[in-house]
């Protein structure tokens, strides 16, 4: 049935005119909402790409750390082994405790000599 757009009422012809434009922006929200969600899409996936991407390297440092921390410590605990084994062990080249003293300390004579010039006012006479 078509109708003769003569006869019809210009409130008909203006609510086909609408109807048209309704679909027509019905049809292009439609195509803007599918191009958004492949960007939105296309987006979450480049971020999602990125964040693993970050998360990779942060691994590969960490484990790089964990290794040097490994090397450090053990070089540590060889460095404490040697000066423990240093401080423990006696040096062949020092010579004894007892012959130290000797060397050091100047003899003493602490008994009278009759040879000796002892001012009279430090003998003892009786």
């Amino acid at each position: 049935m078509i109708r003769d757009p003569a006869s019809e009422s210009a409130i008909d012809q203006a609510a086909r005119r609408l109807e048209r434009a309704i679909a027509l922006l019905e049809q292009r929200l439609g195509e803007a909402r599918g191009r958004a969600g492949l960007e939105a899409g296309g987006l979450f996936d480049q971020d999602r790409a990125k964040l693993a991407a970050e998360l990779d390297e942060a691994r590969a440092r960490e484990k790089a750390l964990e290794a040097a921390g490994a090397e450090a410590s053990a070089a540590l605990g060889r460095a404490i082994a040697e000066i423990r084994e240093v401080l423990e062990t006696p040096e062949a080249d020092e010579p004894a405790p007892e012959d130290d003293d000797e060397e050091d300390e100047p003899e003493l004579d602490l008994e009278p000599d009759a040879e000796r010039d002892i001012p009279a006012h430090m003998t003892r006479e009786d």
